[in-house]
């Protein structure tokens, strides 16, 4: 058994800020000692962190000097894109262009909505700008920048009260020249100005996505660098020594310095951790490839995890019109965790529409007010109402007691609101929310996984987040998987994903060429030149350069196609391209199911991420408390009525239990529902496994 002294050593700490709670974890060398979930504060979202961290430092009797490192997730970007809350921005395009942001790429997401609607760009058309300039497509200058235009520009755009400004000028991944003499004539005429360039924020191909990307960070640019400003201020103010590192939404972790720099690249922050977490207690299970559910207070999330790592993409969109159609939100092109995101979690507000049909979603109560019962003025029914119905959740234990939940409230929403307008009794009614949630829940994961290549029904699914465990059995079930894992601190799984991430960042060129066409040479000095960025600014951040390594990838299509796929890359010399070709085969069929036609192969973008060591971090809880796990039983509503269930403290289970369904598992921070049939085993790392 390991010590106290050992487990409250190093202490190293997680927070992630949802839409309704700021989760927190805390790792010593020994495995999490404490764990909490506070309400976030959405007006001053640090005074949560600030307060959620005293009130987990004073009950664990924890010391505020004893903390090495603090690792933080956020949605302050994603909220701030959505609510359109930014700095008051402009845009330089090269003549003829600046319509970008407007024309998008003509595509219609519904085909036959007459009243489609399409996000309005952050920056309205006065405030976009033709700039005399034209670089060609293989980067040489065809019309010169016109300077003393872009000065005279940048002095009206102070003048007028803008505060910031992006530039996007085209073909300037190839050539950057112009983007950055623009930047160095608005830094003298108007230096107020903050500054954007694409060929550093996005320098890849796709002139409407680099555009949107460039404009969205420097949108958010100033509130994000205020907001880690004040981070830093109340964790130095506690007496945390270290400063904080961010969470990447590709699963890597930056500094301040750098998220500030490039706050678009958080965007999916939180995410990525309870990701990164599940991935890493299957890897220790010898689970490799699995599905990770996460459903909080607002949203509910799936993202696979493949050969042990969460999947990737670079392409991502905020603010969607509607939540499930791709084309319907702005987009941005940065590294994220590839996850299908839905509209639907504890705060979720369940009504009865124009047809007399149920709908929940997306909108939330959030955490202010909250669901009915949370007492907090809400009036709205939620999932978490409906849960709450159900005996789902105990409501003298949520938070372990921190917040006790009104039944009597919940019970009145739901019967004016749901039950009443669709003659149903209450019960009835709340089972309705509960597996309309999960039925959306699975339809689109199952889109999601199959549009991958890979089938639900073989994958297990871990399951996380405040409402996750609830909902897991269900949404498995939906599914077709064949079990459900929630691992130990489900509730905070976030949080504690955030510590098993590396220092890393991502770097890419637009090159576009024939495999075939290319020398060793050349494709070896473009990667080379990338990889001395990634060490560059990982030295910056602390880290030994020995240390640094770089994972080389090639995107990929066949000659005419319009999207790409990622090839790792690696070989090295000699017969490298044949090899590349074959890895590109590989992937292509196994995402296909079919070889591509008897075209030339081509590169369109190259690819590095750099990365500092992985921490050495045991994810273990500790010891089982003493006593008793089983606390007596409650009526909980499955299919067909209330049935009398067991109910079981999880903090007492120890490896290698059983508990035979129906049974609800409650910790502090979540509970995990066994429905009837089911089998709840407790694996070795203390994770529960339900299958039936």
């Amino acid at each position: 058994m390991a010590t106290e002294a050992a487990l409250m050593a190093g202490l190293r700490v997680g927070i992630d800020i949802g839409g309704t709670f700021t989760d927190l974890c805390v790792l010593g060398e020994a495995g999490v000692v404490a764990v909490g979930k506070v309400l976030t504060t959405h007006r001053e979202p640090a005074l949560a962190v600030a307060e959620g961290l005293a009130e987990v430092f004073a009950r664990a009797g924890l010391d505020f000097g004893d903390v090495e490192q603090l690792v933080h997730g956020t949605t302050l970007v994603t909220n701030a894109l959505i609510e359109r809350k930014g700095a008051r921005t402009a845009l330089l395009a090269t003549a003829g262009f600046r319509d970008v942001l407007e024309m998008r790429r003509e595509h219609r997401y519904e085909l036959y909505d007459l009243r489609l609607e399409l996000p309005e760009p952050l920056v309205p058309r006065h405030l976009r700008f033709d700039v005399p300039e034209r670089i060609l497509a293989d980067g040489t200058v065809h019309t010169g920048l016109d300077e003393e235009y872009v000065a005279r520009l940048g002095r009206e755009l102070d003048a007028r009260g803008i505060d910031a400004v992006a530039v996007c000028f085209l073909h300037s991944f190839t050539n950057p020249a112009h983007e950055r003499r623009a930047a160095e004539v608005l830094a003298r005429a108007a230096p107020r100005l903050r500054v954007a360039l694409s060929s550093e924020v996005v320098p890849e191909i796709r002139e409407f996505e680099r555009t949107s990307t460039t404009v969205a960070n420097v949108y958010v640019q100033d509130l994000a660098e205020r907001y880690l400003a004040d981070l830093a201020r109340r964790l130095h103010e506690l007496g945390v020594g270290p400063a904080p590192h961010i969470m990447l939404s590709h699963g890597g972790i930056a500094t301040v310095e750098t998220a500030g720099r490039y706050p678009i690249r958080i965007l999916e922050s939180g995410p990525a951790g309870g990701a990164l977490a599940a991935s890493a207690f299957g890897v220790g299970a010898g689970e490799r490839d699995l599905l990770a559910f996460d459903m909080g207070g607002t949203t509910a999330k799936l993202c696979l995890v493949a050969d042990g790592a969460p999947l990737v993409t670079h392409e991502f969109e905020v603010g969607r019109e509607y939540r499930l159609l791709p084309g319907s939100g702005l987009p941005v092109k940065v590294p994220v965790t590839d996850m299908i995101e839905i509209g639907v979690g504890g705060g979720s507000i369940a009504r009865v529409n124009a047809l007399g049909l149920l709908t929940v979603g997306p909108d939330s109560a959030g955490s202010e007010p909250g669901p009915v019962c949370y007492g907090r003025g809400g009036t709205e029914p939620t999932v978490t109402d409906a849960d709450l119905l159900l005996g789902y959740l105990d409501p003298a234990y949520f938070l372990g007691g921190g917040m006790a939940l009104d039944v009597p409230a919940a019970r009145e929403a739901v019967r004016t609101k749901i039950a009443e307008p669709l003659g149903v009794s209450v019960e009835e009614a709340a089972w309705g929310i509960h597996t309309s949630v999960n039925e959306d829940m699975a339809n689109a994961a199952r889109v999601h996984a199959v549009e991958r290549g890979k089938d639900p029904a073989k994958l297990p699914m871990y399951t996380f987040g405040g409402a996750g465990p609830v909902h897991g059995a269900g949404v498995a079930r939906a599914l077709g998987a064949p079990t459900v894992v929630a691992p130990p601190a489900a509730g905070v799984l976030s949080a504690l994903g955030f510590l098993t991430a590396p220092l890393a960042f991502d770097f890419v060129r637009s090159a576009r060429a024939a495999v075939l066409d290319l020398s060793w040479e050349d494709v070896d000095a473009r990667f080379a030149e990338m990889e001395a960025e990634g060490a560059a600014l990982l030295r910056e951040s602390g880290v030994d350069g020995s240390d640094v390594t770089h994972a080389r990838v090639a995107e990929m299509r066949y000659a005419g196609q319009g999207y790409e796929i990622r090839v790792p890359m690696r070989a090295t010399s000699g017969t490298w391209p044949d090899a590349l070709v074959a890895d590109f085969t590989d992937g292509y069929r196994s995402l296909y199911r079919r070889s591509g036609p008897p075209v030339a192969v081509e590169v369109l973008n190259w690819r590095v991420v750099s990365s500092a060591p992985a921490p050495e971090v045991s994810l273990r809880l500790k010891e089982p408390a003493s006593g008793e796990a089983f606390g007596g039983s409650r009526p909980v509503y499955f299919a067909g009525g209330f049935v009398d269930t067991v109910v079981v403290d999880r903090y007492r289970l120890r490896p290698g239990a059983q508990v035979a369904g129906p049974a609800i598992v409650q910790e502090r921070e979540s509970t995990v529902v066994v429905p009837p049939g089911a089998r709840c085993v407790v694996r070795g790392d203390v994770s529960l496994e339900v299958s039936w």
